[in-house]
């Protein structure tokens, strides 16, 4: 068939998720699997979420709230911030491509790092902007690099931090640097999906402060990773009233469901759930260190809920040989990998495996 397809989409693929369990176990006979692969929280999410769920099945036929009320001032108690500046999306995966939409026009040039939240490079070139592509340093985010890289052509720039795949983080003072020396009009994204993680005391935890003093920042949030409804999709972000103005002349009229958002807001409300979730991936990071110092294995610090190794093998022989024991896992790149950080259990399990299949 000759259809006429966008001409920015011939050099895009399709996003390739991990594999299910129920596939593995069936491809290759196996009747337990574990999956460190997507980064998803091991212990599951509240029982808060679980019981608000089972009372919100009964209104499935009602549309949902279309402006997520409940949850948006939910959301600006708890971070002390207007309302007006807080808007919701169907995870962060749906805002990416919403900022691009409202930003990016043919031409303009988008700063990011190289190994990277790969939806930007994506949601970039289907709008026909340009990628910049700033080579991390130290499995980090080069924010000098990534100012000088800014011409007069640059619209936007994503900081994911930390940083997926590597799990790296950029402290306060670097980010602080990077909007005072690039224009008001250049809009800077913050991608804080995984902000409940980190350990370090140089982290911005409190990024939303500076959206009075710098209105071209955008904070993104989410409900994937430590509060663990990455199955209902929803995520937020805080913005400048008129970016939060212009989004919502875009984006879906009812884009986050309404089971989403009763999850969400029962979610909010568990930060002891949270404080568990953190203290069981600090214990399972201290773990995975330990075994790969002991394996000579090269890795970069986290501040996530995944670590960054190198294997010394080809990283998708590594991948398929661990989905044949049982483990999947995220191949990245040459013999790097992706490991998520799961239950004490699930990691001694990966370790074993993953001794197996290197052969240390």
């Amino acid at each position: 068939m000759n259809f006429l397809f966008r001409k920015e989409l011939n050099d895009l693929v399709p996003y390739k998720p991990g594999k299910p369990i129920e596939y593995v176990m069936k491809e290759f006979g196996l009747t337990n699997v574990i999956k460190l692969a997507s980064n998803e929280n091991p212990l599951g999410c509240s029982e808060k979420v679980k019981q608000a769920l089972t009372k919100a099945l009964d209104n499935l036929h009602i549309y949902p709230d279309g402006n997520s009320t409940d949850l948006r001032q939910a959301l600006g108690r708890k971070f002390n911030i207007d309302v007006s500046k807080v808007i919701t999306s169907s995870g962060s995966d749906e805002m990416v491509d919403i900022l691009a939409k409202v930003f990016i026009n043919h031409g303009d040039e988008v700063i990011m790092a190289d190994l990277t939240f790969p939806r930007y490079i994506t949601t970039t070139k289907m709008m026909g902007g340009v990628p910049v592509i700033v080579p991390l340093k130290n499995f980090t985010h080069d924010i000098k690099g990534m100012q000088n890289a800014v011409t007069e052509k640059t619209k936007m720039i994503w900081v994911c931090n930390p940083n997926n795949p590597t799990g790296t983080m950029v402290p306060t003072s670097e980010i602080i640097d990077l909007l005072e020396n690039v224009s008001e009009d250049i809009i800077v994204v913050l991608d804080e999906a995984y902000r409940e993680y980190v350990t370090r005391d140089d982290y911005m935890l409190d990024s939303e402060r500076l959206l009075d003093k710098y209105p071209n920042l955008v904070i993104l949030r989410t409900f994937s990773k430590a509060y663990g409804i990455a199955a209902l999709r929803v995520g937020y972000t805080l913005a400048h009233e008129d970016i939060i103005s212009n989004i919502n002349k875009v984006r879906g009229p009812f884009n986050v469901n309404s089971l989403a958002q009763v999850a969400a807001l029962a979610a909010l409300e568990d930060q002891d759930f949270i404080k568990e979730s953190f203290n069981v991936n600090k214990s399972g990071k201290e773990y995975l260190y330990k075994e790969f110092d002991s394996m000579g294995l090269e890795y970069a610090l986290s501040e996530t809920n995944h670590i960054y190794v190198n294997v010394n093998k080809d990283a998708f022989e590594v991948f398929d040989k661990l989905q044949r024991e049982g483990v999947i896992i995220r191949p990245i790149k040459d013999t790097f990998i992706r490991v998520s950080i799961g239950t004490m259990e699930e990691n001694k399990i990966f370790i074993e495996k993953l001794r197996k299949v290197l052969n240390i």
